[in-house]
């Protein structure tokens, strides 16, 4: 049995012309596109920078 991919994605979809970033979970749409066919690593990695590109939109 295959363990479900983890996501950020809070179902907040849209993206930011400005930033190019989805304004619910700050992936870019490429980094959407591609999500399925990440490894686990990579995605964990994208997901740490989250934080930090939510906050600096933000401000």
């Amino acid at each position: 049995m295959s363990q479900p991919i983890s996501t950020p994605c809070i179902k907040v979809c849209a993206v930011s012309g400005e930033t190019g970033l989805c304004i619910g979970c700050g992936r870019t749409l490429n980094e959407i596109a591609r999500w399925g066919a990440l490894s686990e690593d990579e995605r964990r990695a994208i997901m740490a920078a989250l934080p930090e590109r939510l906050a600096a939109k933000a401000r």
